[in-house]
């Protein structure tokens, strides 16, 4: 639908025009809004643009240009919008964008904002495909290790497609076919259309959720041929995420042979059409009975040996010596129970005296190390050292007196008392300095005459003593051996 075209006279009211006289010029403000309002409502509310990416840039939104050879058109896609579009495009890509035109005036902008993006050319579905099988292949979503192996012998077997296709037919038919005690659960979904991925995706994450109360073992996802367009359901990220996420071995056949979808790459085995998924889940019951019959054969044999190998063991038990003669064994039983008995009671007896003779050799190293034994020998040791002790000091204090009886000799031999007990005397200074000589004195001096029974002071007249000049004279040698023993005299 097309919006009518805009009409300034009608704007504010539909009397005066929204242009002002050109002596009062407008703000900035409602210069922008002109612009603004007069390209909504001149432009389709929608339009189509194709153009190369120029200036790609990804802040959660998405920034770019849409140039040709002479014009570039400024485009804006707001995240919501980009998650749609799925296939990032690189600068340089030539792509169709739909959307509208409007004026942005904080920044004085004129820009295109994209709703819709998708590459010019038959090969846009293809490149939205390898760009989001790069994208899961890096995340590990097709990873053989983390794929789970299928079961031998399901239960029930969940079959997500459409009720009115020609693949459940095909399925069932196949089923019954092959074996009719595994089950169906059929979950009618959308196979192709807007909501399709989402329903496929919510009925394989139920499955599992539901899975004790359904019996179910497996999943099998599948819909007939079809277009590019008509598989792409299939190829969604929502539908490869609950895939990867499936607790239960998920079978998927979309489509024939030669297509491929990422549901596909995802699952834990991929078949080329539903018939053959049918034949890989559902056990054949023609197949397992000729395995019954071949492993009852097989036991058959095997039992047949293994009767035949007890009866040979058996022959060999009866023909044994204790069954032809039991009295036999008993005889040989008993004979070797007394010649046990018999090594028994030696060996009983050479540990009896081993026994003793560390017994007593305990006992002497017990009485040698008893307490009164160790009391008496020290107490002998104390008494011999308490003798030799007395001995020692008697010894002692007998030379001691001995050296001190002839120190005492030696003292009284020049004990200077003694000499003045003989008549001798001695005469010091005032200062107590001893004097040799008449020269050691002046007149007037005070000295100090020793003599054997005390001291006493007298004057000095002239210096020198009564007596002949030689009398004083002797020699210096004979006067100091003389003084020599009152030396020390105060």
């Amino acid at each position: 639908m097309v919006r009518p075209k805009f009409d300034p006279a009608k704007a504010e009211g539909g009397d005066a025009p929204l242009l002002r006289p050109a002596s009062k010029p407008m703000t900035v403000t409602e210069a922008s809004e002109l612009i603004k309002s007069t390209l909504e409502y001149s432009m389709p509310s929608s339009i189509r643009v194709v153009g190369q990416v120029s200036n790609f840039n990804v802040r959660n939104h998405w920034y770019f240009s849409l140039k040709d050879s002479e014009c570039v058109l400024n485009c804006v896609a707001w995240a919501a919008h980009a998650r749609k579009i799925g296939l990032q495009p690189r600068d340089g890509d030539e792509v169709v964008a739909a959307g509208h035109v409007t004026h942005y005036g904080p920044q004085g902008r004129t820009q295109m904002y994209v709703t819709e993006l998708a590459p010019v050319g038959a090969g846009a579905l293809h490149l939205r495909f390898q760009a989001l099988c790069s994208e899961l292949r890096a995340l590990g979503y097709f990873a053989e290790e983390r794929k789970k192996a299928l079961p031998v012998f399901p239960r029930r077997i969940a079959v997500i497609t459409s009720r009115s296709g020609a693949a459940l037919h095909d399925v069932v038919a196949t089923a019954g076919q092959r074996c009719k005690a595994v089950g169906l659960v059929v979950i009618d979904v959308r196979v192709q259309g807007a909501e399709a991925a989402d329903e496929v995706a919510r009925a394989i994450t139920w499955v599992n959720a539901e899975s004790d109360r359904l019996k179910v073992d497996a999943i099998l996802v599948t819909r007939g041929g079809g277009s590019a367009e008509d598989l792409w359901t299939f190829n969604e990220r929502v539908v490869a995420d609950a895939a990867y996420a499936s607790k239960l071995p998920l079978v998927a056949a979309i489509g024939h042979e030669s297509d491929v979808t990422v549901i596909e790459l995802v699952a834990d085995a991929r078949a080329a059409t539903p018939t053959q998924a049918a034949v890989r889940l559902v056990p054949s019951s023609k197949d397992l009975h000729t395995q019954i019959t071949h492993t009852e054969h097989r036991l058959e044999i095997l039992t047949r040996k293994l009767l035949q190998a007890r009866r040979a063991q058996l022959e060999a038990i009866t023909r044994h010596e204790a069954f032809r003669d039991p009295t036999g064994v008993i005889r040989v039983i008993r004979e070797r129970m007394e010649r046990c008995a018999v090594e028994l009671q030696r060996s009983a007896i050479l540990k009896l005296a081993k026994c003793r003779g560390q017994l007593d050799s305990l006992i002497a190293r017990w009485r040698a190390a008893a307490p009164h034994a160790q009391f008496s020998r020290l107490s002998n040791h104390v008494d011999q050292l308490q003798r030799r002790l007395r001995e020692a000091s008697v010894r002692g204090i007998h030379l001691r007196r001995t050296l001190l009886a002839a120190q005492e000799q030696r003292l009284a031999a020049v004990d200077p008392l003694a000499v003045l007990e003989r008549g001798f005397s001695c005469t010091t200074t005032a200062s107590g300095r001893l004097i040799r000589s008449v020269e050691d004195v002046r007149a007037t001096d005070v000295v100090r005459t020793i003599v054997s029974d005390g001291s006493f002071r007298s004057h000095v007249l002239d210096g020198k003593l009564d007596g002949s000049h030689a009398q004083h004279k002797g020699t210096k040698q004979s006067r100091e051996r003389q003084m020599d023993l009152f030396h020390g005299i105060q």
